[in-house]
């Protein structure tokens, strides 16, 4: 199951949030999300657990809790939708 974890303090590491995560159970993966020119973080990033169950604990534990100053906010990832580009027709069709 795809964790999004958003609030992050620009300090975090993947390693923290991977300790951090890994109390619940068995994490696949983590990324945190970074600016492609800065490389600095984005403030967000998504954790994959294996077991549903322990994605869901860590999340109803995890959301709202403070670290490095910042309340996260912590849920299930949700699908990236395809967004329809600046350019396009396709939203003044009618």
């Amino acid at each position: 199951m795809k964790i999004y974890v958003g609030n992050l303090s620009w300090n975090i590491t993947e390693e923290q949030l991977n300790e951090m995560f890994s109390e619940f159970g068995k994490v696949v993966s983590v990324t945190i999300i970074k600016d492609n020119y800065t490389k600095r973080s984005k403030g967000f990033g998504f954790i994959e657990m294996e077991n549903k169950a322990d994605a869901n604990n860590a999340i109803s534990d995890l959301n709202g809790k403070e670290v490095d100053g910042r309340k996260l906010t912590v849920n299930e990832a949700k699908p990236k939708t395809d967004k329809p580009s600046f350019g396009s027709r396709e939203r003044f069709r009618r």
